[in-house]
């Protein structure tokens, strides 16, 4: 049996990754409005001000109205799972503040893994594409506090096990999308 190269894309993982103002969420609303009429954003940001608020406003804006938006600060896999049979493509954005409202539930990093690993699963067994976008923390110096140092750490877990569920991963720079894990279809040697 054949395989169209537009069926394989259709239900493509993508994470896109990069550093503050890189871009990401940009490219990734370019690359999910290829992908299918059933979008689905999954918004993990839980505004904390009016700037941020702002911030999540403006997002809002840049989205068509062919958009659904669930706001869903924790439960992200859950929402994978539940909503696919509604999408075509789901995106989540961002894996990041995801992470920041797992560690205003919990510091107990061994249920924060089950949870990483458990958005890998989610992510690995959907139906249709996905794209997840975050940001990379790990390029800069050690923190000096214990909690940072362990939202990096956990930052750094989440996307090496995003990463390896996903087919491709794009990385953001200066808003240039770098690919840095191609399809496998499309990977010479």
């Amino acid at each position: 049996m054949q395989i169209s190269i537009n069926t394989v894309k259709t239900k493509e993982k993508i994470l896109v990754i990069g550093g503050c103002r890189s871009g990401k969420s940009s490219h990734a609303l370019l690359l999910a409005e290829t992908m299918g009429d059933r979008r689905i954003f999954v918004a993990t940001c839980v505004p904390q001000d009016k700037e941020m608020q702002n911030r999540v406003d403006r997002h809002r804006l840049e989205r068509e109205n062919t958009w659904d938006t669930l706001e869903i600060p924790v439960n992200v896999a859950g929402a994978v799972t539940d909503h696919s049979p509604a999408a075509d493509v789901i995106l989540v954005d961002c894996l990041t503040l995801w992470l920041n409202n797992l560690l205003m539930e919990t510091r107990n990093v061994e249920e924060i893994r089950k949870r990483i690993d458990g958005l890998a699963e989610a992510v690995n067994n959907a139906p249709h594409a996905i794209i997840l976008v975050s940001n990379e923390v790990g390029a800069g110096i050690v923190p000096e506090n214990k909690l940072a140092r362990l939202y990096r750490d956990l930052s750094g877990w989440t996307n090496q096990a995003i990463a390896k569920a996903c087919d491709r991963v794009i990385w953001m720079v200066a808003g240039i999308p770098v690919t840095i894990k191609p399809p496998a279809k499309d990977t010479v040697r």
